[in-house]
């Protein structure tokens, strides 16, 4: 783990992301509010909370893809921090190809449907300044089968693969360039269950062999158990629990935690 940590020049003794007082506002809704938290270098944090809680409003304006109506948020890439909303669109979209990658929840989201599975690979290979055609292609083929895809299927296109598949690939293509922190939208939504479980498997591995940091949103707290060290708990809005993930899942303090811990028993 070291040696892949060091590969990726993260400093191991600062996080790789602050949130602070993060709020966001839809007119007078309430999207996310005050929200502050650090995650550090190969941390995986889980954000849990009903429909509407506001968990997704929050893992969009951390990705970049809203901003934030307060607070800041700061990234600490090769020891060098700054603040995401103080930078440039070109050079926040650089770092959103290379240095950090989303998982949508449904993967033609996060897929080109033109482009072949290989192409899709490919393509952030050649963002991260990749032009070895051969060394690309051979990219491509190991991801594929990293993922559990028949490398036969390098020049197949996504809407020829199933639903798993696709998640799968989509999964190769945010991955392939070895980025430092991952985003992570409900990445077994919609799958049968099945599936979930083998993605699952895969998601867990990939996530500790490449010792990457990610932030998972979900509402499966059996999800949230498998994946992360750390959870945060959130309701209208705001963080009402956090610890690490089976403390909280065990014994959780706050009413809503509890209810949510009983509901998923009683199921």
């Amino acid at each position: 783990m070291s040696t892949i940590k060091n590969r990726l020049s993260v400093d191991e003794n600062a996080p790789i992301l602050t949130a602070t007082a993060l709020t966001r506002l839809y007119g007078e809704r309430v999207g996310c509010r005050d929200v502050s938290f650090s995650l550090w270098p190969g941390e995986v944090l889980g954000i849990v909370g009903e429909s509407g809680s506001g968990k997704s409003t929050l893992l969009r304006c951390l990705a970049g893809q809203d901003r934030p109506t307060s607070g800041t948020i700061a990234l600490n890439f090769d020891g060098v921090p700054i603040n995401l909303f103080d930078i440039s669109e070109p050079m926040r979209r650089q770092l959103m190809r290379t240095k950090w990658g989303i998982v949508h929840q449904n993967p033609r989201d996060g897929l080109r449907m033109d482009v072949s599975a290989g192409g899709n690979i490919g393509e952030r290979l050649m963002d991260r300044g990749d032009r070895h055609y051969g060394k690309i292609r051979s990219s491509a083929l190991d991801w594929l089968s990293r993922v559990e895809i028949e490398t036969n299927r390098v020049d197949d296109y996504p809407r020829q693969f199933s639903g798993g598949m696709q998640q799968r690939l989509q999964l190769a293509r945010v991955l392939v360039p070895e980025p430092k922190l991952v985003f992570m939208d409900e990445p077994t939504g919609g799958l049968d269950v099945s599936v979930q479980a083998r993605l699952l498997d895969l998601l867990r591995v990939l996530v500790r062999d490449l010792g990457i940091a990610a932030i998972i949103v979900t509402h499966d707290l059996a999800v949230a158990r498998l994946l992360t060290d750390r959870l945060m708990v959130m309701k209208d809005g705001a963080v009402v629990e956090e610890g690490l993930t089976d403390q909280v899942l065990d014994d959780p303090h706050h009413a809503y935690t509890q209810l949510l811990t009983s509901a998923v028993l009683a199921a």
